[in-house]
């Protein structure tokens, strides 16, 4: 096992990493900006080390002030949480060259994974079903119309180096294929600095379902079961599901199988997350996170599996600590997402928290590194705090969540809070009849006072 792990991240998520390395009884090593000199983590930390001034390409994602603060503290593996270089290829191949471990899997599924024509392929050639759509990337507007007639409209246009949104495109009919080619492009060159795209069928009303796996680096994988993740905005998560309202034990052991023989195909190590978009009782292969992912916490409460603590041990040559048939799920957990902004725009709202009481009880986890008196910094993702629920039925899971969102209290800034109390009293939502488009179509009638 490790004697010093450095956490290459900020906020919550370096936190959980943190509590699970005082578990294993590993030292921590924090680094921060300058405007996170006051956060949790840094506070709790073994060791803190200041990587550099507040924007992230000067700090966070600043690999040779990272690989200098392993070299000054000694620290001998990096966890790098999610997001800034967590799926960073070059950062895992460099931190293998200076004799540091990388805590996640090898930097060839990185690029694999991080090139969503690659990714799709791969997924293909290992059983694993796809959505319809072009073998590589297009080049040429005749090709797209080809493809597209073959595919059926509408498509779904993808940048090949994207995510969150960016770079994609719908073309409902033949007239705006030109027009979404060339607008996907430019914004997947000036978000990724890659204009390849792809042709994809567009789904009209699927969820998004994601199996979340762990592999041990050596031919054994198991799956850990399904995630909902369909109330989203622009494409980012809001509010996710373990399991999902709509997929029965025998879907998931089917598509869980399936994942689970791909990864030990590959000889996947560490934690990852296989998404698809699931219409009609049919699973898509969208892409793959080779990362922990914001949502891990609603798994851990229905398998009582501790994530990171898996991700360490793989990282250390421990292997997993469990087989598939030791994994069991128990109730229902439900994850918001609650965020500093504006709950009607969702404009971010950073600033000093003047009072912060979060909710408890039994079923009840809050995993946030905000505190009373903290300012959050206007230079970062606006995650504040995660709000994460778990009962025996889904039933019982959404009334704790309605009670625990009534007692939940951030003042001095605004936060997302009265977006989740709007929607565990949405009919559709307690149904769990709802779809990747629900939440935007209902925000765009008005708002809040849309739902």
């Amino acid at each position: 096992m490790f004697d010093k792990v450095l956490i290459a991240n900020r906020g919550e998520i370096a936190l959980r990493v943190l509590r699970a390395c005082k578990e294993l009884d590993i030292k921590t090593v924090a680094v921060h900006s300058t405007a996170d000199k006051d956060a949790m983590h840094v506070k709790l930390a073994d060791e803190s080390v200041c990587i550099g001034p507040p924007p992230a390409r000067d700090s966070y994602l600043n690999i040779p002030a990272i690989v200098a603060a392993c070299e000054i503290t000694g620290a001998t593996a990096v966890h790098p949480g999610y997001g800034f270089l967590s799926e960073n290829q070059r950062f895992a191949e460099i931190l293998e060259a200076h004799g540091i471990t990388f805590i996640g899997p090898s930097p060839e599924h990185i690029r694999i994974m991080g090139d969503k024509i690659e990714a799709k392929r791969t997924a293909k050639r290992l059983g694993i079903p796809v959505v319809p759509g072009s073998e590589g990337a297009i080049d040429d507007d005749e090709t797209a119309k080809r493809v597209a007639a073959e595919v059926g409209f509408p498509v779904l246009i993808k940048a090949a180096a994207g995510g969150g949104g960016r770079g994609m495109k719908v073309a409902r009919t033949p007239d705006e294929l030109g027009n979404a080619l060339s607008t996907a492009r430019a914004e997947a060159r000036a978000a990724f600095g890659n204009d390849a795209v792809y042709i994809e069928r567009y789904l009209a009303a699927p969820r998004h379902i994601e199996i979340q796996v762990l592999g041990d680096g050596r031919g054994g994988a198991i799956h850990l079961g399904e995630r909902d993740c369909s109330l989203q905005r622009r494409h980012q998560k809001v509010w996710e599901e373990a399991g999902s309202p709509v997929i029965t034990p025998q879907e998931r052991d089917r598509i869980g199988g399936v994942v689970a023989d791909a990864m030990r195909e590959i000889k996947y190590a560490g934690a990852g997350t296989v998404e698809f978009l699931y219409e009609n009782g049919e699973f898509f292969f969208i892409e793959m996170n080779t990362r922990l992912q914001v949502e891990h916490p609603v798994t851990e409460m229905i398998t009582g599996i501790d994530l990171v603590n898996e991700q360490i041990k793989v990282a250390a040559g421990d292997g997993l600590s469990l087989t598939q048939s030791q994994v069991t799920w128990s109730g229902h957990a439900i994850e918001c997402r609650v965020n500093a902004e504006n709950p009607s725009t969702f404009r971010p709202s950073p600033g000093k928290i003047s009072y912060f009481h979060p909710p408890g009880g039994l079923g009840v986890r809050v995993d946030s590194a905000i505190y009373q008196g903290y300012s959050i910094p206007p230079y970062y993702d606006s995650l504040g705090a995660k709000l994460i629920v778990h009962g025996k039925t889904r039933a019982e899971c959404l009334n704790r969540l309605r009670r625990s969102l009534d007692e939940f209290v951030v003042d001095g800034i605004e936060t997302t809070l009265p977006l989740f109390r709007a929607l565990v009293r949405n009919k559709d939502i307690l149904a769990g009849d709802y779809t990747i488009h629900w939440l935007e179509q209902h925000l765009n009638k008005g708002g809040l006072e849309g739902i």
